[in-house]
């Protein structure tokens, strides 16, 4: 009797439909600041790799008594950008790039993304993007160093606090390169960044 059972329980189980494993949902944390706090929803299941090295960070507290400390662009277009700045006791090993043409993430407004040198240097640092920056996704069809940045990332509360951060007085002498000039006068220090319970 088993054995002729066996085989029809066999093909009712290749039969039966696969289970469609749900992506993992966003997790949401909150970086308290000095200018107030910003709220974020971190999209674990479209960029696995850069989510979990920013919420390690988070976890393991290296972002606390960091800071945003560059400002660029100004009202509602530009970016704020803050984290470790390389300092040796906070950042990990740089992380795989994900790009862009990978995830389906964008930078569009509210957007959180990687800083980074080349393609797989990104550790502690990040930015948050006011307005659409498409020039900053990867574009596989132009040349050079054409992967982007790694979106990771979208403010759900807490804009107002970013447009103010941007809006900060930039330091005229402070920065080198490019970053001359951006940098802001009085760094708006990120006082604690913890996981924070969803809506």
């Amino acid at each position: 009797m088993i054995r002729c059972l066996l085989p029809l329980l066999l093909a009712c189980l290749a039969a039966a439909p696969v289970a469609a494993q749900e992506a993992p949902a966003d997790v949401r944390v909150a970086l308290d600041t000095s200018a107030g706090r910003i709220v974020i929803a971190v999209h674990a299941g479209k960029a696995p790799v850069t989510a979990a090295n920013f919420l390690r960070y988070v976890d393991e507290k290296r972002l606390d008594g960091t800071a945003f400390y560059r400002g660029v662009g100004a009202a509602d277009y530009g970016f704020v950008q803050g984290g470790a700045q390389n300092d040796p006791r906070r950042v990990l090993p740089p992380i795989r790039h994900e790009p862009t043409t990978q995830t389906g993430l964008a930078h569009d407004d509210g957007a959180l993304s990687m800083a980074r040198y080349e393609p797989g240097s990104a550790t502690g640092d990040f930015f948050i993007v006011l307005g659409r920056m498409p020039t900053m996704d990867a574009h596989p069809e132009a040349s050079g160093d054409n992967q982007g940045f790694a979106v990771f990332a979208h403010v759900v509360e807490g804009m107002d606090v970013v447009k103010a951060i941007l809006a900060a007085p930039k330091s005229p002498s402070r920065g080198e390169g490019v970053m001359k000039g951006q940098m802001l006068e009085t760094p708006v220090t990120i006082l604690t960044a913890r996981r924070a319970p969803s809506p």
